[in-house]
């Protein structure tokens, strides 16, 4: 049993968390083995994830007045909770691909900018470009845009000295 300073911690831990977080995802974790959860914590520390696993009681304290205190509403059993630190598709996309190959892992929703997102709405999240891969199709589109008329120009000119 956790002592009233244990669950003081724990709640501030939660708050200082969600403070830093882009986004949730949470995920239901019934019939779910201890080494495949192992598995998930591991993957998540080298994305920028951190998943907890915490009484719902300390969860609503410790999101409240954050920009994630809509969560109270699905909060509902034995939650897994993946926090989003360095970019908003990060913590959707892990609990995505962890999915496909554990069947009994469901993913119950997400809260992306203050707005609660459904389970089937995870994809949109998790597919989210980061910003690096936002440049690299801008500078494709650029090249393309101005490279191929530029290389017709040079194709017609060739064909008339022909």
């Amino acid at each position: 049993m956790l002592n009233f300073q244990k669950k003081k911690e724990i709640v501030a831990e939660i708050h200082n968390t969600t403070k830093k977080a882009l986004s949730i995802v949470l995920a239901d974790l019934r019939d779910i083995k201890v080494n495949e959860i192992t598995k998930l914590r591991a993957l998540s520390r080298t994305i920028g994830v951190k998943i907890h696993v915490f009484k719902n009681t300390l969860t609503k304290l410790g999101i409240k007045n954050t920009q994630f205190e809509c969560l109270k509403k699905i909060l509902i059993g034995p939650m897994l909770i993946g926090y989003s630190i360095d970019h908003p598709r990060n913590a959707a996309r892990l609990f995505r691909e962890f999915s496909e190959n554990n069947v009994n892992f469901k993913i119950v929703g997400a809260v992306f900018e203050k707005k609660i997102l459904a389970a089937y709405d995870i994809n949109t999240l998790a597919d989210i470009p980061t910003y690096n891969e936002v440049l690299q199709r801008l500078i494709i589109t650029i090249k393309e845009a101005t490279l191929g008329p530029l290389m017709r120009i040079l194709m017609s000119i060739a064909q008339n000295k022909k």
